[in-house]
């Protein structure tokens, strides 16, 4: 890899290393991710059924799947430098065509380009862009060299079981049976991804930077939780009168996402970048990498939008004239959809501080339990009264937790701090020799 220090412009890679945080323009990389994610949870929002819900969920994770294999790349290499960021705006711009392409997906319409086909097309341009930035890397050892062929395999058999799916839908007849069989081929491009992948591909999985992997992940938990916030302001429709039982409403969806906010990035976000930081073992670095944040983050970033899919319905009919005050009963399905979200994220938070401290939050585990045996009543309740049971047992059980793990709170907060304070002032030092 190329480390030349000069100013001029070089197309080499540059190694990052290990005091790396995010740069700008990886920034500038996740407002596509943005779009997409507002996009699918608008077009899942507009006919929500299982098997839509299911197709979310199968889109999603392959975006996850693109968006960390770009993570991946800004930690081995610095993405602002070299020839990276090309690759950065051709995985911008086939993310912005794949998303264009997500409503077509599963069924092409009419007209225009085959929307399967592009999807798959564009899926395969992400992967490929990524692999061949660690292709140059192993370009001068022979053994990984070879090896890289292998790794190609993965992203190819995703695309081609993609491409299967799409063949499917447009040649056989419609039918439960076509819509069974192009989720199963679409289910096992993802399972390839993730299964096969990640075992084909462990030796070349580099976490370098333990402050930029874990700073990539937290942004990405924060881009999900400003999806709920945008659905509290699009969920009403255009030129309604705000009315108390909608202005009840965003406020305690506003409830609901600060205390998700609060259970990850009040303690949790700082003990697993710590516990990262502690693992000098590269093999249980990247282990603890791999199952906490690669893992463990995706079923938090999906209960995030399916919260935010819930209240977006919610919203938009609490706002109709023609519905009663607060709302219809909720109902089992957006009922479960809005109690899932919630429960589905504190699951991935029990589960991060489990797999990364070994510690056993029970407060957590048990908020769970009650949202889910609180559902069933609550789903009865009209609209705003549903959303009110959620999120007085979220703040209630959020709350709980925050007094349950004081001590260790204030270790892992003051941690965190004295590091800020170094590097600051080891920055401000820098600054005073050089500008």
């Amino acid at each position: 890899m190329g480390n030349r220090s000069d100013a001029r412009w070089s197309w080499a890679l540059r190694a990052a290393a290990p005091g790396s945080r995010t740069t700008r323009l990886e920034l500038f990389y996740d407002l596509v991710f943005v779009f997409a994610f507002l996009s699918v949870t608008t077009l899942t929002a507009t006919y929500l059924t299982p098997v839509n819900l299911y197709r979310f969920l199968l889109v999603l994770a392959l975006l996850w799947w693109s968006w960390t294999g770009f993570a991946r790349v800004g930690n081995a290499c610095r993405a602002d430098q070299g020839i990276l960021p090309l690759v950065g705006f051709v995985t911008v711009a086939a993310t912005f065509l794949l998303v264009l392409s997500a409503p077509e997906a599963f069924k092409d319409r009419a007209g225009g380009l085959s929307g399967p086909l592009v999807f798959a097309g564009c899926y395969f341009v992400i992967r490929m862009a990524q692999l061949s930035v660690f292709g140059r890397v192993d370009r001068t050892d022979p053994v990984r060299r070879r090896r890289f062929l292998l790794r190609l395999l993965v992203p190819t058999t995703a695309t081609a079981l993609l491409v299967a799916a799409g063949v499917v839908r447009a040649t056989l007849p419609e039918g439960r049976f076509v819509v069974g069989l192009q989720l199963t081929l679409w289910t096992l491009a993802v399972l390839v991804e993730y299964v096969v992948g990640t075992t084909v591909a462990w030796h070349w999985w580099v976490v370098l930077s333990a402050g930029h992997w874990a700073e990539r992940h937290a942004l990405m938990v924060l881009v999900a939780l400003g999806e709920s916030i945008i659905a509290l302001g699009l969920g009403p429709k255009t030129g309604l009168p705000l009315t108390g039982p909608v202005a009840v409403a965003a406020l305690l969806g506003i409830l609901v996402v600060a205390a998700l906010w609060w259970a990850y990035f009040d303690t949790l976000a700082f003990a697993l970048e710590q516990a990262l930081h502690h693992a000098r073992d590269k093999g249980a670095r990247l282990r603890l990498a791999r199952a906490v944040y690669t893992y463990l983050h995706l079923p938090m970033v999906a209960g995030t939008i399916l919260f935010a899919l819930g209240l977006k319905d919610l919203l938009a009919e609490v706002a109709d004239p023609a519905t009663p005050p607060w709302g219809w009963p909720v109902g089992g399905f957006w009922g479960g959809v809005l109690f899932a979200g919630v429960c589905l994220y504190l699951l991935s938070i029990a589960g991060c501080w489990w797999l990364a401290v070994h510690e056993v939050h029970r407060a957590l585990l048990v908020t769970v339990v009650v949202l889910a045996a609180a559902g069933p009543l609550a789903f009865r309740l009209p609209e705003v009264g549903a959303l009110g049971v959620l999120a007085v047992l979220t703040v209630a059980g959020v709350g709980w937790e925050t007094r349950s793990e004081n001590d260790h709170r204030r270790r892992v907060r003051q941690l965190a701090l004295e590091e800020q304070l170094a590097t600051e002032a080891e920055q401000s030092r820098w600054r005073q020799r050089h500008l």
